[in-house]
């Protein structure tokens, strides 16, 4: 089970308390960090001492505080968010979208696509519609689509899945990583739900030996097994919550089968 990731401390300096206990740093090493004091440091924790916005930022950077949880550490502290959060649709967001579009476009035929930080699934190419999405029942396609519900859900893509166990396993190892490094209610509900889900044995198979370099995704499509290994991508120093949360996560060809499969034209 991972760890709640949930922030029951109230007021900056119990926070502050709780990032650096989650990132398992001794108030001087922090200090050190910082170049301060443990004892300033300890003031700050207790509330004995209001540190400056500046100092909020500063200690948010060395423990590395998600985007959104630092405009939370700011207003705990008094002080208002300097991250934007806007939508994806938004007019600012333009240049955004568009470089994720010509990304999605240009990976195809092979699948890709863009989640939020709650696994929300912003953007798809043709290849995720046509290949991983086949078969999904109805109420998993209502959006807002979740990547990870559709992957665990008995009737979303893990009765397609050959090697159903290791991919489940794979899924809900990453969801505890995230947990352990960020303060998500989001997605500790979304980990307690579909750990909840039945297991599945997938399709009828062996799995092929494919998982030397990293854990791959063998899906049953059309009456082929088609083997992928992921990459997630993130965009570089973000400054707005919204930028600072999506991720592009590709499905490449684990074998020369399934890039044969992908690339031949069909007649």
């Amino acid at each position: 089970m991972a760890p709640r990731a949930t922030m029951t401390a109230v007021g900056v300096g119990p926070m502050l308390r709780q990032w650096r206990e989650r990132r398992r740093m001794s108030q001087l090493e922090l200090a050190l960090a910082l170049d301060s004091s443990a004892r300033h440091l300890s003031f700050v924790e207790t509330g004995r001492s209001k540190p400056s916005q500046s100092m909020v930022l500063k200690l948010a950077e060395h423990l590395d505080v998600p985007v959104r949880q630092r405009n939370e550490l700011l207003l705990a502290a008094g002080y208002a968010p300097v991250y934007t959060e806007m939508a994806v649709d938004a007019p600012e967001m333009a240049r955004v979208r568009a470089g994720i579009e010509r990304l999605l476009k240009a990976y195809a035929p092979y699948p890709a696509l863009v989640f939020d930080g709650s696994y929300t699934v912003v953007a798809a190419n043709d290849a995720v519609v046509e290949i991983m999405l086949d078969g999904v029942i109805p109420e998993l396609l209502t959006p807002p689509l979740n990547l990870i519900r559709i992957c665990l859900h008995p009737n979303g893509l893990a009765p397609r899945v050959v090697n159903a166990p290791a991919w489940r396993r794979h899924l809900l190892d990453r969801l505890e990583r995230q947990l352990s490094w960020s303060a998500n209610p989001t997605l500790r509900t979304l980990f307690d739900e579909v750990s909840t889900y039945p297991e599945v044995p997938g399709i009828a198979g062996t799995a092929a030996d494919l998982d030397t370099i990293a854990q791959s995704l063998q899906l049953g499509h059309r009456g082929e097994i088609l083997s992928f290994i992921t990459t997630v991508t993130t965009f570089n120093t973000p400054l707005d919550v919204t930028v600072s949360e999506l991720a592009i996560e590709t499905f490449m060809p684990a074998d020369t089968a399934t890039e044969r499969a992908l690339t031949t034209p069909r007649p």
